[in-house]
């Protein structure tokens, strides 16, 4: 029986996955939860050449709409994964189990907003979700918008913004211009292969300064004020450590406001799976995106954010190796070239925007901590006392709402520092009816052998 790979997620990573395990001779199930594969941002270049190639490949079953709601770790070999398929709010999604020799995890990260006094009005949005909504529907998500966060993401969403017609007032970096000139030439040298991204970089500047809309550094949003929805914005200026500086507060006349303090990586699988972590944040692999767990191998985000040509290396050499290609192979050997130049450039957007400790002097105790449950931070710090991280969550509710704590769980376990915010034994929702329904067993996915 030929060797199975599934791979989950098709972002740039799951994408390249799936290209190098079929590249090995693998039969490949890629599923996503998305109706379409290529992530969030499909304007890489050969993107579609790519998509078109692996989803038309003979020995490559493409999943869309199928979410991977629990992963079971039984015998010494790859864990099994068990999927829903169909709509995500259908009452008739079917259930399945698959059974590969090899997994290769790549699901992706999420946006990290920073809770502040007023962030949970209406028309404050993500910057990622902003920029789907200008990039996808060509809709601004209002007329004077304004930026703010830390990180380069906050560049291109601007320039998305710009061409879907947004009055865009500033955009705002968090970290001062020494924190981000130190991390950007440190290891000089280095930038020598980057030239794409600065020229990127010099392209997203060029259209500010065309369209007249100020970078400024060392300045957040701290507070999002409007009746029933956001109409004003106080910005302040910060210290290196991100403590607010007073009497620098500005208050700036809003329409739409979009935040993003850097990217979440989506764990629950990995952990799930147990996956061992590097510092609590990322997956830990080897120099071939193997994880602690035999048979599953980790690309992308989850193994530390570095932007989407590191996911595509990632993939291609997690995909590659879970194919049982050899290690030698000159793709292999190329592919780890590129993936170890994109560490060395994560590295460097690491320490260009770190985020200040002292960010939680922004809040106040009626704060919103949790959306989903309404927690506010008074909340929180009252029922810190209590005891354990858990015992704090049955008693505020703060992460057991809709989105449990994908949104609020790295947040309130830095704010109790403690807690575990990436375990769930379920990952995705699922439906009583739908456990109650036997799962469809898939041919060729009960066992695998080279």
């Amino acid at each position: 029986m030929t060797w199975h790979v599934v791979v989950v997620g098709a972002g740039p990573a799951g994408l390249c996955a799936a290209a190098g395990a079929l590249r090995a001779g693998a039969e490949v199930t890629l599923l996503d939860a998305a109706p379409e594969p290529g992530g969030q941002n499909r304007a890489w270049h050969g993107y579609e050449r790519l998509r078109d190639h692996v989803l038309g490949h003979p020995r490559c079953d493409w999943w869309p709409q199928s979410a991977v709601w629990s992963i079971d770790r039984a015998g010494d070999g790859a864990p099994d994964v068990h999927v829903l398929r169909g709509e995500i709010d259908g009452a008739e999604r079917d259930r399945h189990v698959l059974r590969p020799g090899a997994l290769v995890l790549a699901p992706g990260a999420h946006d990290r907003v920073l809770p502040f006094p007023g962030w949970e009005l209406p028309g404050v949005s993500t910057a990622g979700a902003a920029q789907a909504l200008a990039k996808r529907e060509g809709l601004p998500p209002g007329g004077r918008t304004l930026i703010a966060g830390s990180g380069p993401f906050l560049l291109p969403v601007a320039a998305s913004l710009l061409e879907a017609g947004a009055s865009v007032r500033a955009v705002l970096e968090a970290n001062s211009a020494a924190t981000v000139a130190r991390g950007w030439t440190r290891r000089p040298w280095e930038l020598a292969s980057q030239t794409g991204k600065t020229a990127e970089l010099a392209g997203y500047a060029a259209l500010l300064a065309r369209h007249r809309v100020p970078y400024r550094t060392g300045r957040a949003v701290i507070e999002a004020r409007g009746d029933g929805r956001v109409e004003e914005a106080v910005t302040a200026r910060l210290r290196p450590d991100w403590s607010v500086v007073p009497g620098t507060e500005r208050v700036v006349a809003v329409d739409a406001l979009c935040v993003a303090h850097g990217f979440s990586p989506r764990l629950e699988l990995p952990v799930a799976a147990g996956c061992r972590l590097r510092r609590g944040a990322f997956v830990e692999v080897d120099a071939d995106q193997r994880t602690s767990v035999p048979g599953v191998h980790a690309a992308g985000e989850i193994t530390g954010i570095a932007g989407a040509p590191a996911a595509r290396a990632e993939g291609l050499l997690a995909g590659w190796t879970a194919g049982l290609g050899s290690p030698d192979a000159p793709a292999a050997v190329a592919a780890r070239r590129r993936r170890d130049r994109a560490r060395a450039f994560a590295a460097r957007l690491a320490a260009a925007h770190p985020i200040g400790a002292a960010w939680p002097g922004w809040l106040r105790p009626d704060t919103i901590v949790c959306r989903c449950e309404d927690t506010p931070y008074g909340a929180l710090l009252r029922a810190a006392g209590t005891g354990s991280a858990h015992a704090v969550k049955l008693a505020t509710r703060a992460g057991l709402g809709p989105c449990q704590a994908r949104i609020c769980g790295p947040t309130v376990a830095e704010l109790l520092r403690g807690g575990h915010p990436h375990h769930r034994p379920i990952a995705q929702p699922v439906r009583l009816g739908e456990l109650a329904r036997p799962p469809v067993e898939d041919p060729g996915t009960k066992e695998s052998s080279p």
